[in-house]
């Protein structure tokens, strides 16, 4: 049985390259010896010590605790080690856990989305609904995804998963009487209903819905149809038109897939 191995004996048993192990030697957790010509002879001690090594960098430990541990080693410190990195572990999990329940909220919205029909008006009763909100008046869309980052930026903690959160943006109303549809005076996050701090809200009460594919240039149109509809059943509007972004580029790159979503708050039918 051999008692003794060269560096790149042991770089390759373990997978560790071989400036790992001299950064270990420098460190003063492995200790190999010199033969005649120099060379580095780790002893079947050192490769104990990389055993433990392995497991502890498996288990997150940074290099300074881990020679602290070496050089202190006893079942009390053994176990407290332990009891910390299980506390750590259970803090992983239930991030991951929190993890995977947006990424499985995120796939029921956007599979939803995806099947919702589109080009029909229809009157919703919504409740309350509590937003962030970020005022600046955007033409392009490159501003929007600006003002975006910048909402995020203020209102992180309120926001617990960007790729599910309810955007939304409300049209320019001295714009659209003017005749161009496409511009916007403010962008805005819809937060949990219970949510304490917020910016602004949108009222309850019955909002007029048009759901489009498409560029955003089909709003124009859509208003127009939609402003045909309020006229011919009798509907007066109590708010700015918004639109609420189901489908846009944190999803696809494709604009014909986008789905959109246009609310105007009118007098209870």
């Amino acid at each position: 049985m051999k008692y003794y191995y060269k560096i790149s004996e042991i770089s390759k048993l373990y997978s560790i390259g071989q400036d790992s192990l001299r950064y270990y030697e420098r460190l003063g957790i492995l200790n190999p010896k010199r033969d005649k010509n120099k060379y580095r002879m780790y002893s079947l001690k050192d490769i104990y010590k990389l055993n433990l090594i392995r497991d502890l960098r498996n288990l997150n430990f940074s290099m300074a605790q881990i020679k602290d541990y070496l050089d202190h080693q006893t079942v009390e410190n053994t176990l407290n080690i332990l009891c910390r990195e299980d506390e750590f572990l259970k803090i992983q999990i239930q991030e991951l856990m929190e993890r995977q329940a947006a990424i499985k909220e995120r796939i029921a919205s956007l599979s939803h989305a995806r099947n919702l029909p589109s080009g029909h008006i229809t009157v919703k009763a919504l409740p309350c609904r509590r937003c962030v909100q970020e005022t600046a008046y955007m033409t392009q869309d490159e501003e929007m995804d600006l003002h975006i980052q910048k909402l995020l930026a203020r209102h992180g903690e309120k926001v617990h998963n960007f790729g599910s959160q309810a955007i939304g943006a409300f049209l320019s109303a001295k714009d659209l009487l003017g005749g161009t549809a496409n511009v916007y005076r403010s962008v805005f996050f819809i937060l949990e209903s219970d949510s304490p701090n917020y910016d602004c809200e949108l009222p309850a009460g019955d909002y007029l819905s048009y759901c489009y594919r498409g560029s955003y240039e089909n709003n124009a149109r859509c208003l127009m149809k939609m402003a045909g509809h309020m006229s011919a059943h009798g509907l007066t509007a109590l708010g700015e038109p918004f639109e609420l972004f189901k489908i846009d580029n944190r999803d696809t790159v494709t604009e014909d897939e986008f789905l959109t979503e246009i609310q105007i708050l009118i007098e209870s039918v």
